[in-house]
């Protein structure tokens, strides 16, 4: 027995040695784990390095934020990274020296051991540069696969519905995370309905989920179907197209865009794929024969900013919104920050300070320059006055060609291309008036320069004078050039379109223009002169019916029509040059720049146009790395309130680490190929998973392991935004207009908010059913937003919004139980209340119609307990109650009493918040 049990002993030691020898033998040959620059490294330098050596500084002639300088020689003549030879690198040495002037990071912190072994190892192993995860285009990933589970908190069953939960899932079992079990029906039909239409179910819809009329597919199919549909997600990317109906700065005259905000809606509704969406906003006018909508389309980036402010610069303000386009292109189609390369190469992402203005060039070509009409703009005449225009035009066709034709028409829809009087110099008796019109006094003289008439007889002038008897005289090229027109000015009933015959040049030269009327006093304006085109001659000169032609041409040109600004380029003879700026600042210009888009990003295709449209297609190239992922990543956050990337605004290497990077992927990958770029599709993949329908409800375990929901072991629960705050309380109290599309709407607000000095321009109350119109439609003025908006954070939309910041404070509670928007959506709810005989029943059927969910014991009670106080109060001051209630001609206590439950209902947290 004791020799068995000695060979048991000597076999397990022999085993031991060997095993261990095993081990050991495969620490010495295993092959050595790679560092990851993307993931080790560069979070290293961003944090510790950039700041000094990189795209602001480069102290010591040595930059860690692209390749080849990070490997170039340094002012020491020798590079301080040797790939391969981490002990001869002086970027390591530094790390290591004691002396705090040679030591890096300089007068900071030393790097931590774990730090420099990384970066040692990496430089031994060949430095090798990596992009960013996000610079490389999303692949088709595999779907994890995760089995049916069983919670150990409930007991329920843990079932992925489609591919999202397999990836959640697999995520949460990893770090020992339980999901919540589904959400209610009720819970679920709520928030199913605030996320896809912004709005509560409609009681017939109810009604249908709850009796299992509805499968949870046909549900989301009819909310997707909807007209609401449109206008919740276009208040989305309204935010992101700094949509407004003011032009901001001081003056913030008004503005009329709410044509494109229509479209957004009718794109939406439509479901237009994200691509031709991209397309058309970008560049739609450059499209072959674009459609009246694809033009509406491009005033997303007419959102820009105008100042109307005297004494401005037309040229500056013009430079700030196209360096605004270039910067909002960035932020809302690639979740980059290019605002910061507009004066120096990114401090942690590889875009080059001269790449800014290769993305510039794309838009500096624009016609708009900061006018007080905001011209280009769109006209849009009535059928009758379209009739006319196809009259023209077939006259053109007929007596001369298709472009001749187009031209003209191009010339009544946009009154372009034209010479803004802003361009004159050289004044002499003269001057810009308010800095905008061209007013020339008596004798008076001025040049404009570098100008094409296209050979035309006639010259077109907008103007307006209060003067008989201005004699102008233009002559080519300066004082004692040959005389080009000759003409008189005389009164005019404001502004108007004339034109004036015209020596035909073809070719480009100066014009100098001379004033004359001698009975004016000094200093007086002869006239006041908008702007200065030239077409060629209208053809078929000498045929029957010229005259009532061209008679039919001026008339329609000086119709007063609505319009809306819009994008477009200018004509080869009018290009500008775009021009590298020194340190950002416009006035100190340097080398000439093509366009071109970042090489970090994806590659250009040589068939594109080098122009707005082929910047448009290279952004939604299935080759694009960051196009499909920013716009997953912001519906996403859209339905959970927190993006897979949680710094929505920024994808580059100082942005959070997605949460489930496989996952975005997949969502990418899906939306190009699968979906055809096609949102609703994309939405219905996110609401039908599991991960969206389980219940929100947490406690002390599940926060404290995962506080922001990181990995979704909870459903979405969030503060609703600021227009489907006043959008529910509206439908709650049957107050809400459906009606759609249309002029923005001024619904109640307190006095005294808007202080317009230079307009006059009042807030006047909206009536009928404009006044209970959707948030979405509500009149926004940049300097003076809805105060109700602005309170539950929606912004003034001077600049794109990326996401809202949410806020919880007093003035909300304040706005819900006072504003006069909200206290009369109360009244109107606490009447329906009424209308039940027992208050305990009219409380719980109001909080029913608000909640979707019966009422407990403990709310019924103390809403029961605030109605007697305030019935008791208003019982006893008749006079109070009036004037609580002015909607009412003969208010009771008790409707009073009721009106401040319903406040009090619609004022819950759960109201508020989707859950």
């Amino acid at each position: 027995m004791s020799i068995i049990k000695g060979l048991h002993i000597r076999t397990v030691i022999v085993l031991l040695f060997v095993t261990l020898a095993i081990v050991v033998t495969y620490n010495l040959v295993k092959p050595e784990q790679v560092v990851s620059f993307s993931s080790d490294i560069k979070p290293i330098l961003n944090k510790h390095c950039i700041s000094c050596h990189g795209g602001v500084k480069k102290n010591g002639g040595f930059s860690l934020l692209f390749e080849e300088e990070a490997f170039a020689k340094t002012e020491s003549g020798i590079p301080a990274i040797i790939p391969g030879d981490a002990k001869n690198s002086s970027f390591i040495k530094r790390l290591h020296e004691s002396d705090p002037e040679l030591r890096m990071p300089y007068k900071r912190p030393a790097l931590s051991k774990e730090e420099i072994t990384l970066l040692t190892k990496w430089i031994d192993q060949g430095a090798k540069w990596g992009a960013h995860w996000a610079y490389s285009a999303p692949q088709e990933v595999e779907i994890p696969k995760h089995q049916e589970t069983a919670n150990v908190i409930d007991g329920s069953n843990i079932r992925p519905v489609n591919e999202i939960d397999h990836f959640i899932l697999t995520k949460l079992e990893e770090q020992n995370i339980q999901p919540n079990a589904l959400a209610d029906s009720t819970t679920l039909i709520r928030r199913l309905s605030l996320d896809i239409t912004g709005l509560p179910p409609s009681e017939s819809l109810f009604k249908q989920w709850t009796t299992n009329k509805l499968s949870y597919s046909a549900l989301t199919d009819s909310l997707l179907s909807k007209n609401t549909y449109g206008e919740k997600w276009a208040s989305w990317w309204l935010d992101l197209a700094r949509y407004a109906d003011s032009k901001g700065y001081e003056k913030d005259n008004g503005r009329t865009m709410w044509r494109y905000r229509d479209w957004v809606i009718n794109a939406f509704n439509e479901n237009m794929p994200f691509d031709q969406f991209t397309v058309d906003q970008l560049a739609g006018d450059l499209l072959d024969d674009p459609t009246t909508d694809q033009m509406i389309a491009t005033a997303f980036h007419r959102n820009t900013m105008n100042n109307d402010e005297g004494g401005t610069d037309d040229e500056e303000f013009r430079v700030a919104a196209v360096m605004d386009r270039v910067n909002t292109t960035f932020d809302v189609w690639q979740s980059t920050t290019m605002a910061c390369v507009q004066c120096h190469s990114h401090p942690y992402d590889p875009f080059k300070h001269e790449e800014y203005y290769g993305i510039m060039g794309f838009f500096n070509n624009t016609r708009d320059e900061d006018t007080p009409g905001d011209e280009p703009v769109i006209k849009f005449y009535n059928d009758n006055q379209r009739d006319k225009i196809d009259n023209v035009n077939q006259w053109i066709e007929k007596h001369g060609n298709q472009q001749l034709a187009k031209s003209y028409k191009n010339f009544l829809l946009f009154n372009e291309p034209i010479y803004q009087a802003h361009l004159a110099e050289d004044f002499t008796n003269g001057e810009l008036q308010d800095t905008k019109w061209l007013s020339l006094w008596d004798n008076g003289s001025c040049y404009l320069k570098d100008i094409y008439t296209q050979g035309s007889s006639y010259i077109y002038l907008k103007y307006w004078t209060n003067n008989n008897g201005t004699k102008i005289i233009i002559r080519e090229k300066d004082k004692n050039g040959q005389i080009l027109s000759s003409f008189t000015l005389n009164k005019t009933n404001g502004r108007t379109i004339d034109r004036f015959p015209l020596k035909s040049i073809d070719y480009k030269t100066d014009l100098y223009i001379e004033a004359h009327n001698s009975s004016l006093g000094p200093q007086q304006g002869t006239s006041s002169i908008v702007w200065f085109g030239f077409l060629e001659d209208l053809p078929g000169k000498q045929e029957s019916g010229y005259t009532q032609i061209d008679d039919s041409f001026l008339s329609l040109l000086n119709i007063r029509t609505p319009t809306l600004p819009i994008m477009l380029d200018n004509p080869s003879y009018m290009a500008r040059e775009n021009r590298f700026f020194e340190r950002g600042n416009w006035l100190l210009k340097g080398d000439t720049v093509k366009p071109h888009t970042p090489p970090a990003l994806n590659e250009w295709n040589p068939d594109w146009p080098n122009t707005r449209l082929g910047l448009s297609k290279w952004l939604v190239s299935k080759q694009n790395p960051l196009t499909a992922r920013t716009v997953v990543n912001r519906i996403w956050h859209q339905l959970f309130g927190r993006g897979i990337v949680s710094t929505l605004e920024d994808m580059g290497t100082q942005s959070e680490p997605p949460s489930h990077r496989a996952l975005l992927d997949w969502l990418a990958f899906r939306l190009m190929n699968e979906h055809d770029w096609q949102l609703k599709p994309l939405i219905k993949d996110i609401v039908m998973s599991r991960t969206y329908r389980q219940s929100s409800k947490s406690n002390a375990a599940l926060y404290n392991t995962d506080p922001e929901n990181k990995f979704y072991a909870r459903g979405p629960r969030h503060r609703l935004s600021a227009e489907q705050v006043r959008d529910q309380a509206l439908m709650v109290s049957g107050l809400i207009s459906y009606k759609m599309g249309g002029p923005s709407v001024m619904p109640p607000q307190p006095d005294g908010i808007w202080q317009t000095v230079y307009s006059g321009a009042k807030w006047t109350e909206s009536k009928g059913e404009d006044k209970y119109r959707r948030g979405i439609y509500t009149y926004l003025k940049r300097t003076s937003p809805y105060p109700s908006f602005i309170s539950f954070d929606a912004g003034s939309r001077e600049v794109c919004t990326i996401r809202r910041t949410i806020t919880n404070t007093p003035l909300q509670a304040l706005v819900t139980l006072n504003d006069p928007v909200y206290l009369e959506a109360s009244f109107y709810l606490a009447e329906q209340m009424l209308e039940k005989e027992d208050i305990r029943e009219a409380i719980a059927y109001g909080y029913r119609r608000a909640m979707f969910t019966d009422i407990s014991e403990t709310k019924i009670s103390e809403l029961e307990k605030l109605y007697d106080e305030a019935f008791t109060e208003f019982n006893n001051d008749s006079d109070r109650t009036k004037d609580f209630l002015s909607y009412d001609a003969t208010p009771t206590a008790k409707e009073a009493a009721m009106t401040v439950v319903a406040g009090a209902i619609m004022n819950l947290d759960e109201f508020l918040t989707k859950s």
